[in-house]
């Protein structure tokens, strides 16, 4: 697998409270739930990374 790329993400704290909440909901850490929110705008933009 390639080497993951970090990036520093700044968020509003009323976004990253609703991120945190969905995670939790779906038993995904923040960083896991942001990373499957990408990849599903990523799909549905027709932009799906090979």
């Amino acid at each position: 697998m390639a080497e993951r790329k970090k990036l520093l993400l700044r968020l509003d704290p009323e976004v990253y409270a609703a991120l945190a909440r969905w995670a939790a909901d779906d038993l995904r850490s923040i960083n896991a739930q942001i990373e499957y929110a990408l990849r599903q705008a990523l799909r549905q933009a027709g932009r799906t990374p090979k």
